[in-house]
């Protein structure tokens, strides 16, 4: 890795058919497995709202991963928005919002 911290943090927000489908879990297992930080939850709306960071490289991956999700969600549309501030440590499951 070159220049800079090469760490990326990003909010995401999942459209399609991803709740009641084990998005939440299947994202903290693959976060897992990529050693990204952040949360995954529920939105009131039908959608699924997160928030990434790691290396950059891990966190692409993710959102890659994200835009086919487990095998029962149908994605839609993958959001992306770009975040600052102190990277989270370790992964969650937050209630929905």
């Amino acid at each position: 890795m070159s220049g800079g911290s090469g760490v990326r943090t990003v909010r995401v927000r999942i459209e399609g058919r991803v709740q009641g489908v084990g998005y939440r879990f299947w994202t903290e297992e693959v976060a897992g497995e990529l050693g990204v930080a952040g949360w995954v939850r529920n939105r009131r709306d039908g959608s699924v709202e997160a928030l990434f960071s790691g290396a950059a490289e891990s966190v692409a991956e993710m959102l890659e991963r994200c835009r086919d999700g487990p095998p029962a969600a149908e994605v839609a549309c993958v959001t992306v928005l770009e975040e600052g501030g102190a990277a989270p440590s370790g992964f969650d499951v937050l209630p929905t919002a």
